[in-house]
């Protein structure tokens, strides 16, 4: 017999696999909490700021009114500021104009990695806080590009103002949890850098609504109450794991590692959903989203059922 365990789908390379899981597994996808995204668990639902904008979907996207906007909340010169097609077309303009390679292993899978790994070129890459363990990088780290999708909800600000000399690459979607709207940026070292790598782009990256969106969504900010709440509930995470007899490792980000093979597909068919980190190369470790208090509850019914 066919048990729930073995229909759920493997793992991809990224996490936010949620429907294809639910559609396997008979789901309902509005059933299945998933912890396998890191999205703001308390950012303001999204749709009411998208039901107020939709008239811009009877236009051609403008960029320049929202780029002025949100270089002035990063604090930087709107000439260095390119808006993206979320965090990973940001990721994959900044890898094409300079290559380079990651700073060490493990890092974020869409970063790029030198040919030879025995010889590293060109710029060394880091997300901060780092992708997989969540540690915030010291004042005495260096890298020469950024990551900083996590920041804002590790820290309560907007960037750790380490663009001198360095390219930031960040992702909006993750604050504001609204992964659909598909908004990142870079933050190039001048402005030269910046139009190289608006070349790269298809015209019209960004969509108009993402775009018409983006002033309310910065409005309704609360970046330290946000971090606040995402460090209070990491730690109610944390509590109720360890309390199942798991090993958790926590940092600073809005996610904690958990010691525990076999922990996805457990835990898939009682409807939750977290994160395989085998493409990281941690093999029998699960990444689990921080939730909110309705979240948390329903991953502990879903560990008492799954035993």
């Amino acid at each position: 017999m066919e048990t729930g365990a073995s229909r759920v789908p493997a793992a991809g390379t990224h996490g936010g696999d949620g429907p294809a899981v639910a559609r396997a597994l008979g789901l309902d996808p509005a059933d299945l909490l998933d912890l396998s995204q890191n999205l703001n668990p308390f950012a303001p639902d999204p749709a009411e700021v998208v039901r107020r904008n939709l008239g811009a979907l009877g236009h051609y996207p403008d960029d320049r009114a929202a780029t002025g906007l949100l270089a002035e909340r990063l604090g930087v010169d709107p000439g260095r500021l390119l808006l993206t097609n979320g965090g990973s077309e940001a990721i994959t303009l900044v890898a094409a104009e300079l290559a380079g390679g990651v700073r060490s292993e493990p890092e974020f899978a869409l970063h790029p990695r030198d040919p030879d790994p025995a010889r590293p070129h060109g710029p060394r890459w880091r997300s901060n806080p780092h992708s997989p363990t969540g540690r915030l990088a010291g004042p005495e780290e260096t890298a020469d590009v950024w990551d900083e999708a996590f920041h804002a909800l590790a820290t309560g600000a907007w960037t750790a103002g380490r663009e001198d000399g360095a390219v930031v690459v960040g992702s909006l979607t993750k604050t504001f949890a609204c992964p659909g709207l598909r908004l990142g940026y870079v933050v190039a070292r001048d402005e030269a850098e910046r139009e190289r790598l608006a070349a790269r782009q298809p015209h019209w990256s960004v969509g108009a609504l993402a775009l018409a969106c983006l002033p309310d969504l910065l409005g309704a900010a609360d970046l330290p109450g946000w971090s606040r709440r995402v460090a209070d509930a990491r730690r109610e995470l944390v509590d109720l794991l360890s309390a199942h007899g798991l090993t958790v490792q926590a940092a600073d980000a809005p996610w904690v590692l958990v010691d525990a093979p076999g922990l996805r597909d457990r835990l898939a068919p009682r409807g939750v959903l977290v994160r395989d980190c085998a493409s990281f190369g941690l093999p029998g470790v699960a990444r689990v989203a921080v939730p909110d208090a309705d979240g948390l509850s329903c991953l502990e019914r879903a560990l008492l059922r799954s035993g």
